[in-house]
């Protein structure tokens, strides 16, 4: 029996905003606040609040620095995040009805 209920998913991974930000940091590894904004089209402040519940979480680290006296937040998916991301992935699959064979075409 397939478990639909709705407390086996990753609340912190609910938010359309943090599975975007989660998944593009499982393919760009280390980046700067801003290329994560730009990546998933969203403003500074939504980016900057969900970054920290991420953070939070575990699920990413911030590295904050200065670069030529500027500060500069640089952002990387955890190990804890990258499992949460594929446990999130394999129980909405598990939701899907099972893939039918293709039919085979009479001669």
């Amino acid at each position: 029996m397939t478990d639909f209920d709705h407390n086996a998913i990753d609340e912190v991974l609910q938010s359309r905003v943090r599975i975007a930000i989660v998944a593009f940091l499982a393919s760009a590894g280390e980046v700067d606040f801003s290329v994560v904004r730009d990546a998933i089209r969203t403003t500074d402040g939504n980016a900057s609040v969900h970054l920290r519940k991420l953070e939070e979480a575990g699920y990413v680290t911030a590295e904050k620095r200065f670069v030529q006296r500027k500060p500069q937040t640089r952002y990387a998916l955890t190990d804890r995040g990258r499992k949460a991301l594929l446990d999130h992935i394999a129980h909405l699959e598990t939701l899907l009805p099972p893939k039918k064979p293709p039919r085979e075409k009479s001669k």
